[in-house]
């Protein structure tokens, strides 16, 4: 974070500042012209505007960070646990958060793991995506969603060495989930605006990726990885609307996207489709 004075009208503000968006890194001439890339390599300024590898600058960057940051903002005593905890907490993102599991897996205790992921929000590595509570209908799943707000640290983190890597692994697909979520809820802040961002899960099933929530209308936001758009992609956003239709009290307009692995930008099944370059328009104008 940053403070700023402005002499004119004698008074603060304070701006959040965060890795470049989409829209802004791709000014650079090193820029990616690939998903692929683009996830692998992350958006760091240092590594477009210093040309630094990727890998060299996020190793650089992670053993700064728990050296030297993690030991300013917290009592943390046992870095090479944290650093574990670090790498565990790449693996979930995308995921709702479970304390307990985290803290199991950690060798830590669930008030600690709680304590430990503050930290990682404080430092703005990750985002704790609250689950969206209007109910349309009943035994909606109320936990948060762990993101991190940066791809090319959580691929670091998990060990991907190169971006052809992370064309089959597992959770290419909760990494693309992640950078999404990064890159809206930049559009917010970059305009010193509150994220109204939200995700929605029923215990049943039903699942939407991302809710942006807005005066007059809900955005629902869908994110898929592969670079071909399937029929099924559209199956939870029809569904939500479908049973949005039947709350007959709630006249707030639906706006359905999907953003995906590809290129293409159209409307199909009442859905607006963004290619992962377009991801922009689904921000909510000024």
């Amino acid at each position: 974070m940053l403070v700023v004075h402005n002499d004119y009208t004698n008074s603060r503000g304070v701006l959040t500042l965060l890795p470049p968006s989409w829209e802004e890194l791709k000014q650079f001439p090193t820029a990616p012209n690939n998903l692929l890339d683009a996830l692998w390599q992350g958006s760091y300024p240092r590594i477009y505007d210093r040309t630094i590898p990727a890998s060299r600058w996020l190793s650089d960057y992670v053993s700064a960070y728990v050296q030297r940051d993690v030991r300013q903002v917290t009592r943390v005593t046992d870095l090479n646990s944290f650093t574990t905890f670090l790498k565990l907490c790449a693996g979930q993102t995308g995921q709702e958060i479970n304390y307990s599991k985290l803290g199991n897996d950690s060798g830590i205790s669930h008030n600690t793991a709680r304590s430990w992921l503050s930290v990682l929000e404080t430092s703005w590595l990750t985002l704790a995506l609250p689950a969206w509570h209007r109910n349309v209908r009943k035994q909606v799943v109320k936990a948060p969603k762990l993101h991190f707000l940066d791809s090319g640290l959580v691929c670091h983190l998990l060990g991907i060495r190169n971006a052809e890597e992370l064309r089959h692994h597992p959770l290419r697909g909760a990494i693309f989930e992640s950078w999404v979520v990064a890159e809206l809820f930049k559009q917010f802040t970059n305009r010193g605006e509150k994220p109204a961002l939200y995700h929605y899960r029923e215990a049943r099933g039903l699942e939407i990726d991302i809710l942006l929530e807005q005066a007059t209308h809900l955005d629902l936001v869908e994110v898929k990885a592969g670079s071909t758009v399937n029929s099924h992609f559209f199956k939870n956003l029809l569904s939500f609307q479908e049973h949005w239709a039947d709350n007959k009290s709630d006249s707030t307009k639906l706006n359905a996207w999907l953003v995906y692995g590809g290129n293409e930008q159209y409307k199909r099944q009442g859905c607006w489709v963004r290619g992962w370059e377009h991801v922009a328009d689904i921000s909510p104008t000024p």
